[in-house]
């Protein structure tokens, strides 16, 4: 009921690309999903979760301690299901190309691997910092989800997971903890 569809004057155009970079993707290539899940805070609860027990779902209290916040820059291969992740405290351009560097070191993969990387519009991904890390990197080819259609994305499905299974059922001390166990998830 509340679904609409992007305005986007390419959005069939750009759905057929990504689509087809996930259902048939260029040989000798890599795509990846990336994408940032910005402020997660690092709650910590004032009394501890209560798990499930038989006719009783898992129980938390209301009440929670704000220790700031951090945001989680992942890449996902769509062919293996592998995600890199990196947190950074601030969210900006700066961190994001410094995310795309992190990927660049973390791939394993044969000289003249094409790279395609699917991303949302938002502001850092578009940066004239980061189109010139792609400049720089031509074996990494963008590939941009229509206007107001991040769910075309991946990462997203790989965002709900770790909020459901890892952050939302955490309780966290200090930003530190909370990163930890990102990664650990991760």
């Amino acid at each position: 009921e509340t679904f609409q569809i992007s305005k986007d004057p390419y959005f069939i155009e750009k759905v057929r690309d990504i689509v087809g970079l996930y259902m048939s993707p260029p040989v000798n290539a890599l795509v990846l999903c990336v994408d940032e899940k910005s402020q997660i805070q690092a709650l910590n609860r004032t009394q501890p979760i209560l798990p499930m027990r038989p006719g009783q779902v898992e129980r938390h209290t209301p009440e929670y301690q704000r220790n700031g916040t951090t945001s989680l820059f992942a890449a996902l291969d769509v062919a293996t299901g592998r995600v890199i992740g990196q947190c950074h405290r601030r969210h900006s351009h700066e961190e994001f190309v410094a995310f795309l560097d992190h990927v660049a070191a973390s791939l394993v993969r044969e000289p003249g691997t094409a790279v395609h990387v699917v991303m949302d519009n938002y502001g850092t991904h578009k940066h004239p910092k980061a189109r010139e890390w792609f400049v720089r990197h031509p074996d990494f080819v963008p590939h941009f989800t229509p206007t107001s259609a991040s769910w075309l994305n991946q990462v997203e499905r790989f965002f709900t997971q770790i909020t459901q299974r890892r952050i939302r059922r955490g309780s966290f001390k200090s930003v530190e903890e909370l990163e930890r166990a990102i990664q650990k998830y991760i």
